[in-house]
C-alpha cells in the first residue's frame, strides 16, 4: 500500500503545484510566511521541513535562518524532490533527503525547529506515531514542532462540507485527530498552543518539550 501512495506521488508531482494554484491564492503564501515566522529562527540555524513535498515551504524558511543557516526537505517521494529541487538555486543552503518521517536519518538534537504543512493527517497510525517522536529526537530541547493544517470552519454548512470532504479523501482518521488533535498532541510534547494564519483558514500548532 506504501508502494502504491510513493508511485501516486511520484506522478502527480509533475503538476501538483499547478493543481493547487487552481484553487489557492495570496493566503497560502502569507501562511506559508506566517509559518516560517513561527519558527522563531535566526540568521544561522537550521529548520527541518517534513513532507515537503514539492518544497514550496523551504525558501520561506531560508528567508529566515539566512546564508548561513540550513534547510533539510524530507519526503518520501523522490517525484516530489525532484521539483523541490528546481526551487532550491542555491544548494549549499538546502538539503533534501528521500526518506520515511517514521525513521529520520538524522541527528539528535540537530535543529532549531521542524515544520509539517498540510501533510500530517495523511500519516497513518504507527507511522504517526514513530513521526512524531522522531520529530522530538531530532529537535534540540526546548524547541518547537510547527504542525500547519486547515481549521475546522465555524460555518455549520461549511463545517460539514470540510468533514464530507475529508471522508471522500479516505481520511476518517484525521477527523478523529481532529477531534482530540491538542490532546494527541500532548502526548508527544510538554506545550501545545494552537494559532490561527491570519486568513483564520488554516491553524499551527505549536508543540514544544520542556528545556
Amino acid at each position: 500500500m506504501r508502494k502504491g501512495r510513493q508511485r501516486y506521488y511520484d506522478r502527480f508531482a509533475s503538476f501538483y503545484d499547478r493543481f493547487v494554484a487552481t484553487h489557492a491564492s495570496d493566503q497560502q503564501q502569507s501562511a506559508r510566511c506566517f509559518l516560517a515566522e513561527k519558527t522563531e529562527t535566526s540568521p544561522g540555524d537550521s529548520i527541518l521541513d517534513i513532507c515537503t513535498g514539492t518544497g514550496s515551504v523551504l525558501l520561506h524558511h531560508q528567508d529566515r535562518v539566512g546564508k548561513d543557516g540550513v534547510v533539510v526537505g524530507v519526503d518520501f517521494s523522490r517525484g516530489m524532490l525532484k521539483v523541490a529541487k528546481k526551487k532550491v538555486t542555491d544548494r549549499s543552503k538546502f538539503l533534501l533527503v528521500q526518506a520515511d518521517v517514521a525513521f529520520l536519518p538524522l541527528k539528535e538534537g540537530r535543529f532549531h525547529a521542524v515544520t509539517c504543512s498540510h501533510a500530517f493527517y495523511e500519516l497513518k497510525g504507527e507511522t504517526q506515531d514513530r513521526c512524531l517522536r522522531e520529530i522530538g529526537r531530532v529537535l534540540k530541547k526546548g524547541n518547537p514542532f510547527l504542525m500547519m493544517e486547515h481549521d475546522v470552519p465555524q460555518n455549520a454548512l461549511v463545517r460539514m462540507l470540510f468533514y464530507l470532504r475529508l471522508l471522500s479523501m479516505g481520511r476518517k482518521k484525521a477527523i478523529e485527530i481532529l477531534k482530540h488533535e491538542k490532546e494527541m498532541l500532548e502526548q508527544y510534547f510538554t506545550r501545545v498552543e494552537k494559532v490561527l494564519t491570519p486568513s483564520g483558514r488554516s491553524k499551527v500548532m505549536i508543540c514544544r518539550n520542556k528545556d
